[in-house]
C-alpha cells in the first residue's frame, strides 16, 4: 500500500476530514473532531501511525512485524503501521 492508498482508504470513512494542524508534512484524519490516523509525508520509511484499542495494541505488535509503537505518540493508544 502506497500513502496516497491509504489516505484515500481513510478518506473513505464516514465524515472523515484531513488537515494539517502540526505542521505541513503530517497528514492528520479525524472523526468528529478527534485524531485517528497521522501519515508523516516526509518520512523515507512509509508507514501511517493509527488509533488502536489499548487492549489490543501490544498484542498487535507482538503478533505482526510490521507494526511498532508510533513514534512520539502514546504507545498504548497508538501503532505505526509499515506501508
Amino acid at each position: 500500500m502506497h500513502i496516497e492508498q491509504a489516505r484515500e482508504l481513510c478518506l473513505s470513512l464516514p465524515q472523515v476530514e484531513e488537515c494539517f494542524p502540526f505542521d505541513d508534512v503530517t497528514l492528520v484524519m479525524k472523526v468528529g473532531g478527534k485524531m485517528f490516523a497521522l501519515i508523516p509525508l516526509d518520512s523515507e520509511e512509509k508507514t501511517i501511525a493509527l488509533k488502536c484499542d489499548p487492549d489490543k495494541s501490544d498484542y498487535l505488535r507482538m503478533h505482526y512485524k510490521g507494526i511498532t509503537g508510533a513514534f512520539h505518540m502514546n504507545k498504548l493508544h497508538w501503532n505505526s503501521i509499515s506501508l
